[in-house]
C-alpha cells in the first residue's frame, strides 16, 4: 500500500460493527468495505475466527469486544465516528436486553455521532396485550431506551429487517409430502410476509451513514420482496423445478409444536398476518438505497444449489 493511501484510509471515519461475523453485522461490514466511504472496525468475540479472519483480509480492523462486557464496548468505541448495532435474541434469549442496554449505554457515553440500531416492532403494543413476541418486544424496548439515553446527543437511525430469505433452507425448508410435493408452512395465511436476502442488508444500511441528516429519527424497513406465502411457493415451483406449496398452520397449532420459540414465532406469524398487511413503502425505500436488492426469484436462482440436499430428501 502507497504512503497515500495509508493516509486516505487513515483519514476516513470509522464505523464499529457490532456481531460483525454474523448475518447482519457481517453483511453490513462488508457493504461499508465495497462502498470505501468508511474504515470498518469489526467486533467480535474470537478475533481468531474463520470469519474475523475474512474481515481482516478484506479490510477490516478486527478487535475483541463483547456485548456482555460493557468495558470491552467502551474500549472498541474509541475514535469511532458510528456504529451499527444489533443483538440476538436466538443465542441468549432473555439476556438480549441486557446486552442491548450495554451497547446503547456505552454509545450514549461516547462521541459517537451516528448509531444505527437493528430493532423490530412492538407486538405486544400494536396488538393491544393480545400478542407477545419478546425477539421482537425485546428488540423495541431497546429502541425506545436509544431513544432516551442517545436521541439528544446522537443522530439515530433504526432498521427493521424482514424474515430472511435463508429461512427457507434452515428454519422452513420445503419438506416431502406423501403426495409427492414438497411443502412448508406457518400461520401467515394469505398476507404478503415480506422478506429479503440477509447477505443484502448492509447495501440498505451503508448508504445511511452517508446521510445522517436524511434518516435521523427515522426507521427504515429492510424488504426485498412482499408477497403471500403461496407466491413464495410458486417461485420454489419455477426455479427449482419441484411441486412446492404453502401449507397454512394456525396459531394454535404451530405454537404446540413443541420446539423452542414455537409460540414466539407463531404470534409474530399471527402478528404479520393481521396487524401489518403490506411493507409496500419499505420495499421501495430499500429499493432507493440499494437498488441492487436482490427479489426472491433472484435470489433463489442464485442458490439453487443449496437446496439440492433438501429436495433429495
Amino acid at each position: 500500500m502507497e504512503k497515500s493511501d495509508r493516509k486516505t484510509m487513515a483519514e476516513k471515519k470509522t464505523i464499529l460493527v457490532t456481531g460483525a461475523t454474523g448475518a447482519q453485522g457481517g453483511s453490513v461490514a462488508r457493504h461499508l468495505l465495497r462502498r470505501g466511504d468508511f474504515a470498518v472496525r469489526a467486533l467480535t468475540r474470537d478475533p481468531d475466527s474463520a470469519g474475523a479472519r475474512a474481515l481482516r483480509t478484506v479490510g477490516a480492523e478486527v478487535v475483541q469486544g463483547d456485548l456482555g462486557d460493557p468495558e470491552s464496548l467502551r474500549a472498541a468505541l474509541v475514535g469511532a465516528y458510528g456504529v451499527f448495532g444489533v443483538t440476538n435474541f436466538w443465542e441468549h434469549f432473555a439476556r438480549e436486553r441486557e446486552h442491548g442496554v450495554n451497547l446503547i449505554d456505552a454509545v450514549a457515553d461516547s462521541e459517537v455521532e451516528h448509531f444505527v440500531l437493528s430493532t423490530l416492532p412492538h407486538v405486544k403494543q400494536i396488538s393491544g396485550g393480545e400478542l407477545e413476541v419478546p425477539h421482537f418486544d425485546i428488540k423495541a424496548e431497546l429502541e425506545a431506551y436509544a431513544q432516551n439515553r442517545c436521541g439528544r446527543s446522537t443522530a439515530l437511525t433504526f432498521v427493521h429487517v424482514a424474515f430472511y430469505y435463508e429461512n427457507f433452507l434452515s428454519f422452513f425448508p420445503p419438506r416431502p409430502q406423501k403426495d409427492g410435493t414438497f411443502a412448508f408452512g406457518f400461520p401467515q395465511g394469505d398476507t404478503p410476509l415480506a422478506a429479503f436476502a440477509a447477505e443484502d442488508l448492509g447495501g440498505v444500511v451503508a448508504p445511511l451513514f452517508a446521510r445522517p441528516d436524511d434518516f435521523r429519527g427515522r426507521t427504515v424497513g429492510v424488504v426485498g420482496d412482499d408477497r403471500p406465502p403461496a407466491e413464495y411457493a410458486r417461485i420454489m415451483t419455477e426455479v427449482l423445478d419441484a411441486p412446492v406449496v404453502y401449507q397454512y398452520v394456525p396459531r394454535e397449532v404451530f405454537a404446540g409444536l413443541g420446539f423452542p420459540g414455537a409460540e414466539d414465532l407463531a404470534n409474530m406469524f399471527e402478528f404479520n398476518r393481521r396487524f401489518i398487511p403490506n411493507r409496500i413503502e419499505d420495499l421501495t425505500l430499500s429499493r432507493a438505497l440499494y437498488p441492487s436488492l436482490q427479489t426472491f426469484e433472484a435470489w433463489l436462482c442464485a442458490n439453487r444449489s443449496r437446496f439440492a440436499p433438501i429436495l433429495a430428501g
